[in-house]
C-alpha cells in the first residue's frame, strides 16, 4: 500500500500547480505535500489525498449525494479490501505528538509502523522501501516526529511522505466525507467483528462546505457522515446476524443521533472519548449477506440535522 500510495503522490506532485498543492523537502529530508494548510488545495487534491490514505486500494470518485430536497456535491467509495484499505490504512489511529505538535496520523504508514494495537487483529502485513502518512493539521511535523516515525516504519527519513490538510479546507472536507467506509468499519470493530469477514465496500457522503475556523469544520465533516453519509457492504455471515448487524451498524443506533456533532462536542468539553463510541458510523447502511444474497437494512438519512449543521 505505501508504494502504491507514493507513486500516487508522484503523479499529484508532478500536477502540483494544476492542483494547487505545494511540494517540498523538511529539513529532515522528508517529504511535504501541503493540499490545504498554506497551499489553497481543492477538490481534486482531496481526491488524491483520500486515495492516497487508502493506499491506493479504494477508488474515490465525486458524485452528486441527495439527502432530503438538497443535493450535495459528495464523494463515492469503492473497495476490495476494505479492512487493509480502511483499517490498516485510512483510520486515524497513529498518535503523534512533540512539544506543541499534535496530529492523529492515517495512511499506509501506518500498517508499517503498527504501533497500535488493532494491528494485532488484522491480517494485513507491509513491507515496503517508502511510508506515506496523511495528517489532518496546519502544521508540518516537527524533525522528532519525522526521526520517531521513520524508526518505526524502518525507513530513511527521506523514504518518507507527509500528507498535510486542516480540517477547515476542501481537502479536508473531500478526504473526511471519503472514510464513510472507514467509519462503518470501524464500528462493526466496536461491535466486536472480525473486519475480515467484509469483503466488499462501497459508500457515498455530501462534502461539508468549509467552515470558518477548524472547530466548526470538525462538526460539519463528522455529520457529513453521521447523518448525510450511506453505505453497502457485502459481509459473510447468516441472514439473522447480518439483520441484526444491520441494525446496530448506523449512527442511529446511538442515543445522541440527532444533535450536530459540534454541539456534542462543546457539551463534552471537546473530549471526543466522552462522546458516545456507536455514534461514529455512518447514518443509512446496508449489509448484504455473501451467504445468502439477501441485503439488510439500517438507519436513514436525516436531512433536518445536516441542514442545521452546514448552515450554522
Amino acid at each position: 500500500m505505501n508504494e502504491s500510495a507514493a507513486e500516487l503522490i508522484d503523479g499529484m506532485a508532478g500536477d502540483a500547480e494544476a492542483l494547487g498543492i505545494s511540494v517540498r523537502t523538511l529539513d529532515s529530508g522528508a517529504r511535504l505535500v501541503d493540499c490545504g494548510a498554506r497551499a489553497g488545495g481543492g477538490l481534486q487534491a482531496g481526491l488524491g489525498f483520500a486515495a492516497a490514505c487508502m493506499g491506493g486500494l479504494g477508488r474515490v470518485d465525486p458524485v452528486p449525494v441527495t439527502v432530503g430536497a438538497r443535493t450535495w456535491p459528495g464523494v463515492s467509495v469503492v473497495v476490495d479490501q476494505p479492512a487493509a484499505a480502511c483499517l490498516a490504512a485510512q483510520y486515524a489511529g497513529w498518535k503523534l505528538e512533540h512539544e506543541d505538535f499534535f496530529a492523529m496520523a492515517s495512511g499506509p504508514g501506518r500498517a508499517l509502523a503498527r504501533a497500535e494495537d488493532l494491528f494485532d487483529e488484522l491480517a494485513w502485513h507491509e513491507e515496503a522501501t517508502r511510508a506515506v502518512l496523511c495528517l489532518e493539521t496546519r502544521e508540518e511535523p516537527p524533525g522528532a516526529i519525522v526521526e520517531k516515525v521513520a524508526a518505526r516504519c524502518g525507513v530513511e527519513p527521506s523514504a518518507l511522505t507527509f500528507l498535510i490538510a486542516p480540517t477547515a479546507s476542501v481537502c479536508g472536507s473531500v478526504q473526511i466525507s471519503a472514510r464513510v467506509v472507514e467509519t462503518a468499519l470501524h464500528k462493526l470493530h466496536e461491535l466486536g467483528v472480525d473486519p475480515a469477514r467484509v469483503r466488499h465496500g462501497w459508500g457515498c457522503c455530501p462534502i461539508a462546505p468549509v467552515a470558518k475556523d477548524d472547530p466548526t469544520a470538525i462538526g460539519r465533516t463528522n455529520d457529513a457522515v453521521l447523518y448525510g453519509g450511506t453505505v453497502h457492504l457485502w459481509i459473510e455471515g447468516s441472514d439473522d446476524e447480518v439483520a441484526e448487524l444491520a441494525s446496530k451498524l448506523p449512527s442511529s443506533a446511538s442515543e445522541a443521533f440527532g444533535t450536530p456533532f459540534g454541539e456534542l462536542l462543546k457539551a463534552a468539553d471537546w473530549n471526543f472519548y466522552e462522546i458516545d463510541p456507536m455514534l461514529f458510523s455512518p447514518a443509512a447502511a446496508t449489509l448484504t449477506s455473501t451467504e445468502s444474497g439477501r441485503p439488510h437494512h439500517g438507519g436513514g438519512l436525516a436531512p433536518e440535522v445536516l441542514e442545521l449543521s452546514f448552515t450554522q
